[in-house]
């Protein structure tokens, strides 16, 4: 077993806030702890504390109430917040590296790390410059664009070491040059003791609650509601769904703009058929997927992972996606792919499940198999680990001595000391 270390996380984003780029910071930390690490995160002053790990925030910003996912020209101010924060943090930590998500956290720890002299480790969950684009903040091509890609190369150039999911290296690997002895590829996990699948009689509170008809087939859908993820498409296409099985109900779980999508299915004519019940906690995720028969991800952009899927696949959920190369290296063979973009073929695919039960039980239960031999947070904690070893060894970072630390444990009132 190699020496426990202590480890900074920099998160510039409303940690905890039930989407899937928190739900990968947090496993990620529990990952490390559970490997003897001491783990600590610096994060905004939003969001709820998922408990284990201790949190550091910026102080409050009374005017500032964004939880959900993408840009927000609000973030130049708090990243400074957040640098300034991280710095008082670290020099009490004294980590032995920091590890940075998102291009941004890169950013802000870098500093930091250059005066401390640890190794700095960016946790890639996608490309800046792309997701700036997919929430329609700036431009592809534009001058704004130009400079988030020149901003996501000058800091890989500097980071330590970058950790990504495989299929993400291979849609970045063709904008930007990685340096390859810096590449750390691993495959991102899901706890399949916390999504597991539930007995439907065992759910007859969330029946009551959604007001879900039990005689209706459940298709679920959790994760960000936004166009990028494909949701305006699924909806475009649950009239078509509902012509060949009417008994069919559409949960579509996630925020933000519940209210809008809403309005869309009434304006589709769809709305008795579908919920869209807001934001879900982490803690109650697997039971409220383990109401859906078919599972369906419409996500249209390959630069940046696609973790819900995990999700459905530990909850044993036969799932519908299109066929991006993530995606398919993700569910495998027992995935329902759609070419991408192409609504009625994924409409068709979630038709062919619905008629067939199954097939949807051979698929679910494949996709589970496939989640515990592959995805197992044991075994990618273990990597991350060995990761973090190597980028010491790097610098010639030794750990001489058992590395328990204050900071660790004064955090405990809340962590805005």
């Amino acid at each position: 077993m190699t020496t426990a270390k202590r480890v900074l996380m920099v998160a510039p984003t409303p940690y905890f806030s039930d989407r899937g780029c928190h739900v990968q910071i947090y496993e990620v930390a529990r990952s490390q702890q559970l490997q003897g690490n001491h783990v600590a995160i610096v994060t905004y002053h939003l969001g709820n504390d998922p408990g284990h790990i201790p949190i550091y925030r910026i102080p409050q910003i009374p005017w500032y109430h964004k939880r959900s996912a993408g840009p927000s020209w609000h973030k130049f101010y708090l990243d400074l917040l957040l640098l300034g924060r991280t710095l008082q943090i670290a020099r009490r930590y004294r980590p032995h590296l920091l590890h940075a998500h998102l291009h941004e956290g890169a950013a802000i720890a870098l500093p930091v790390a250059r005066l401390l002299n640890v190794p700095l480790v960016l946790d890639l969950q996608g490309s800046m410059a792309g997701e700036m684009v997919n929430h329609k903040f700036i431009r592809e091509g534009g001058r704004l664009y130009r400079l988030a890609e020149l901003t996501e190369r000058t800091i890989i150039r500097h980071v330590d070491a970058m950790l990504m999911w495989s299929y993400i290296r291979e849609s970045l690997q063709r904008r930007f040059d990685f340096p390859p002895d810096r590449v750390f590829e691993v495959d991102y996990g899901v706890d399949p003791e916390r999504f597991r699948p539930y007995g439907k009689e065992d759910l007859q509170d969330l029946y009551d609650e959604l007001g879900l008809p039990r005689e209706r087939q459940v298709v679920v859908y959790l994760g960000v509601l936004s166009a990028y993820q494909g949701v305006d498409l699924l909806l475009d296409v649950v009239p078509r769904i509902l012509a060949s099985c009417p008994d069919t109900h559409f949960l579509l779980m996630g925020y933000p703009d519940e209210e809008q999508y809403q309005a869309q299915a009434h304006a589709l004519g769809i709305a008795d058929h579908v919920t869209l019940p807001g934001r879900i906690a982490y803690q109650q995720a697997a039971r409220y997927l383990a109401l859906g028969d078919v599972a369906v991800s419409a996500k249209l952009t390959s630069m940046e992972g696609n973790g819900k899927l995990l999700n459905y696949m530990a909850c044993g959920l036969p799932t519908v996606a299109f066929d991006l190369p993530g995606n398919v290296a993700t569910l495998g063979e027992a995935g329902c792919y759609a070419p991408v973009g192409d609504g009625l073929a994924l409409a068709e695919r979630i038709v062919t499940l619905l008629r067939d039960p199954l097939e949807r039980e051979r698929r679910g239960q494949e996709l589970r198999r496939r989640c515990e031999d592959r995805y197992s947070w044991h075994a990618i904690g273990a990597q991350i680990n060995a990761m973090y070893d190597t980028v010491l060894a790097q610098r010639g970072i030794v750990i001489s001595s058992p590395s328990g630390h204050s900071a660790a444990r004064d955090s405990s009132s809340g962590g805005r000391n």
